[in-house]
């Protein structure tokens, strides 16, 4: 076999481990594995996230929706591992396909997901590299130190000299994230931005103020963002306010609209538990792994 041969199948030997890790995660903690459509009637209204066309449906950027329909029905631990697709994303983070694990947890908060995804980034590294630390761009990352934990107005005051969530600016906000926040958060050990201005968590539960902010945190892990995660919106007479209002802001930016996703409305107002949700992205877990720097070198293809 050629260098180039030996070293794809180190990859996805170890783009195997990972999955095989996360499975046998959540089976210890009771959660059952599901698969939801991957081609959808209609999206999930986000926006700056745009769908794949496929015929007159479109392919999922998410399995959200059906999974929350799982736990309207009763399911209360529930994961899913399979691909996303998202339009015209491409880069060495970025790839309009990709795969993506999400799991949904009845009776918890975002605070207990958090906790549950810090066990599980450390047990994924243990069983396939024997240690829960890794190498990115030559600096040594700790997965099991403690993780540095900032909120969103304070790591935003501190590093672009203003606070979002108290006076909230979509374009400032996306730029200051990207150019001033993002930088400035720590490479050597894992971090975490939390409470987001409710206007950037369509889907996450807003926390009473003052200032209300949403139940949303993302994790970064030597610079690289690698999951999202949401105390989840769970009232239906809300959550229809605010897909109506990004149906607006999508059409005043001249972006596809797409259909309201009615049966997952539905399944709101049959009534969902108070419920926490994680996505993250195994194409990035695998990269920081094997300490990879294009995301087009941990897929098969």
């Amino acid at each position: 076999m050629s260098e180039g041969g030996s070293r794809r199948s180190d990859v996805l030997r170890l783009r195997s481990g990972v999955l095989q890790a996360i499975r046998s995660f959540f089976v210890e903690r009771d959660y059952i594995e599901v698969e939801t459509p991957v081609r959808l009637p209609a999206p999930a209204l986000e926006l700056h996230i745009d769908a794949e066309p496929s015929g007159d449906w479109w392919l999922r950027t998410s399995p959200e929706l059906h999974l929350k329909r799982l736990l309207a029905a009763g399911h209360s631990r529930i994961f899913e591992l399979g691909p996303c697709f998202r339009k015209a994303e491409r880069g060495t983070l970025h790839r309009p396909e990709f795969t993506m694990l999400e799991w949904y947890r009845g009776d918890a908060d975002y605070h207990d997901t958090l906790a549950e995804t810090r066990d599980l980034v450390i047990h994924v590294a243990t069983e396939v590299l024997g240690v829960a630390r890794i190498q990115r761009n030559g600096t040594a990352v700790d997965l099991s130190a403690d993780w540095v934990v900032s909120t969103v107005a304070d790591a935003f005051t501190s590093h672009a000299g203003w606070d979002p969530v108290s006076e909230y600016d979509a374009d400032r906000f996306d730029l200051d994230l990207v150019g001033r926040v993002e930088p400035a958060l720590p490479d050597h050990l894992p971090a975490v931005l939390m409470d987001y201005p409710v206007e950037a968590a369509a889907l996450a539960r807003c926390r009473p103020g003052p200032p209300a902010v949403a139940e949303r945190w993302e994790l970064y892990i030597a610079g690289l963002e690698l999951a999202n995660a949401f105390g989840e919106l769970t009232d239906p007479v809300e959550q229809r306010l605010r897909f109506t209002e990004c149906s607006e802001a999508r059409k005043r930016a001249k972006k596809e609209v797409y259909p309201l996703d009615e049966p997952f409305l539905e399944a709101l107002e049959s009534g969902v538990k108070p419920c926490s949700g994680v996505a993250l992205g195994v194409d990035r877990l695998v990269m920081l792994l094997g300490d990879f720097s294009d995301i087009g070198d941990v897929r098969a293809f």
